[in-house]
């Protein structure tokens, strides 16, 4: 009698686990992507033959309801559809829930891509930016990838 007991008592404690656990998942949402707000602080540190090191902040909004850990952002910048090049972080942030948040970043830009958006530049007042690739976002330990593309035409003064 008293072994069927503890089998007893042992099935409801797994029961009770599974159920704590299950809970616990489908509580937790998954996090949305960041919105893309815009750029701001563009400064030009260094140019040279071969390339040319671009500054600034890129403008995000957290649209979670709560706060989220940016871990790794890999992506691929266009100006008016034509690669200018790629950007990635590597560090880890912590972002606060429903709140706007800048992303300070520096960019390496070869200078083909450049020459190739030069003529874009100069006779736009406005161009086309388009951000593509994918983000790592969660909470405590867990994290997701979660793709972008961002699109927006930004006034660049010259």
């Amino acid at each position: 009698m008293q072994l069927s007991l503890c089998k007893i008592i042992q099935l409801k404690r797994n029961y009770l686990f599974y159920c704590t656990l299950l809970f616990t998942l489908f509580s937790c949402s998954t996090p949305q992507g960041f919105e893309y707000k815009g750029l701001n602080n563009v400064k030009v540190n260094n140019v040279g033959f071969e390339y040319l090191d671009l500054s600034l902040n890129l403008v995000y909004f957290n649209p979670n309801n709560f706060k989220v850990d940016l871990k790794k952002v890999d992506c691929d910048v266009y100006i008016d559809n034509r690669y200018l090049g790629k950007y990635a972080l590597d560090t880890l942030m912590h972002i606060p829930k429903k709140q706007n948040f800048e992303l300070p970043s520096r960019m390496r830009v070869a200078m083909g891509g450049v020459f190739k958006n030069a003529f874009s530049l100069l006779m736009n007042k406005e161009v086309l930016i388009k951000v593509k690739g994918k983000t790592k976002i969660g909470k405590g330990s867990i994290f997701f990838d979660v793709p972008f593309t961002y699109e927006t035409r930004q006034t660049i003064s010259l």
